[in-house]
């Protein structure tokens, strides 16, 4: 049992790790990439776009990727997606060196899409999977609190040193340290992670193996009703969050003045990734004090709401910084909680299909949404676009109703994984 409890820290310990080098690769250009795709001389309106076919990538991929977790190993997975975005955010680099079209920036937009499917639900299925095989005695949102602070640090130091590495240089050198430290996570993995808990499928005919596992998949998520409700809320909050969060670069140099302060971008991503923190650190404060799991997703949804609404209404440089400090923490309460009450769900051998079809759907409301709110940026103002958000964001609420009223065994606080 020793050992078991040893292994399982060590599980901990590779995930931690996985997602401290993961989320440091992204953040040094979470900070200016709207501002890096406006300098390659695209509209808000087709920077948006970008971000739309990167959503695209992710609905066209996270079912096929999903399997592959599923069918040959979530470590497989986690290392295809590691060398997919090194590969395409060198592609992106070259793209706003040469001042490209906007279809090359919509391919390679979905390609990146691609390597994020390979992560998605793959790493999180092989945590869960290894702390099961290895008897883990602890809470899942304790886990995932401690990574989402962890991640809130990695996001905190790599934003603001690519905002202020991007006014010092140019905005093309964070690309340059997010394939450095992509490489590097790709090494990380490939010596770190096992497939604990996790048999691949050795069946060859791989048509049949998907059949099989979408049949499974669609039974565990739509038609186990509340996962259906849960998935199905997440068009209305996935799509808008990216929106807030890359709109607040270009909206908060409008605010404060000066279209080239890209330190000031950074600090919107710094902000974001301080409340990732602190969210982590609350989790086991907080959520304790709730009866249901679902009860503390329906009132953050509908304060962040609000809290998006007023973004948009009160336009004053400092307003806006502390409501982005609001929104931020609620998004970071949020999501542990949504990931231990899904998991709880889900049987091992669909988990990264089902938590990639859920991944799907999120993207799905991106699509749409993120093109059509830039170009309300484009013909009115990023205020009338945040006023929008906030709108269809409060679509969600009433599909979280609906997951609470079927008492999911999941949904009590008392019964922690």
């Amino acid at each position: 049992m020793h050992q078991k409890q040893q292994t399982s820290q060590r599980v901990i310990r590779t995930y931690i790790g996985l997602t401290l080098l993961s989320t440091l690769a992204a953040s040094f250009i979470w900070g200016i990439n709207t501002l890096f795709l406006l300098d390659a001389g695209l509209s808000n309106t087709a920077a948006f776009a970008a971000n739309a076919f990167f959503t695209v990538g992710m609905v066209l991929f996270e079912i096929p990727t999903g399997v592959i977790a599923d069918t040959r190993g979530r470590k497989t997975s986690f290392l295809l997606g590691a060398a997919t975005l090194l590969i395409t955010t060198l592609a992106y680099l070259y793209l706003w060196y040469a001042q490209a079209a906007f279809w090359l920036w919509a391919v390679v937009s979905t390609l990146l899409g691609l390597g994020f499917t390979f992560f998605s639900g793959a790493t999180e299925a092989w945590l869960v999977d290894a702390l099961t095989f290895t008897k883990y005695q602890g809470g899942l949102e304790d886990v995932f609190a401690k990574a989402q602070a962890i991640s809130g640090v990695a996001m905190l130091g790599g934003s603001v040193a690519g905002g202020f590495i991007a006014q010092i240089t140019h905005l093309g050198v964070p690309y340059m340290l997010r394939a450095g430290v992509l490489l590097v996570t790709l090494l990380f993995a490939a010596y770190t992670m096992r497939d604990l808990g996790f048999t691949p499928d050795t069946d060859t005919n791989h048509l049949r193996q998907i059949k099989r596992l979408l049949k499974a998949s669609v039974d565990n998520g739509l038609k186990n009703r509340p996962v259906r409700w849960t998935i199905l809320s997440a068009p209305f909050t996935g799509g808008i969050g990216i929106f807030v969060f890359y709109a607040m670069q270009p909206y908060l140099l409008d605010l404060y003045g000066n279209p080239e302060a890209y330190s000031i971008a950074g600090l919107a991503a710094a902000i974001v990734a301080a409340a990732q923190i602190a969210g982590g650190l609350l989790v086991p404060k907080i959520v304790p004090r709730f009866t249901s799991r679902t009860s503390i997703l329906i009132g953050t949804t509908a304060i962040s709401s609000v809290v998006i609404l007023f973004l948009g209404l009160i336009q004053h440089f400092v307003a806006a910084l502390l409501l982005l400090v609001a929104w931020a923490l609620l998004f970071a309460l949020t999501m542990p909680v949504r990931q231990a009450y899904l998991n709880g769900l889900i049987d091992s051998k669909q988990r990264a299909t089902v938590l990639s079809f859920e991944a799907l759907v999120s993207s799905s409301g991106g699509i749409v949404t993120q093109p059509a709110l830039g170009r309300v940026a484009d013909i009115s103002s990023y205020g009338t676009s945040y006023v929008i958000s906030a709108i269809i964001q409060a679509g969600a609420i009433p599909f979280l109703a609906l997951a609470k009223r079927e008492h999911a065994s999941s949904d009590p606080i008392k019964q922690l994984e």
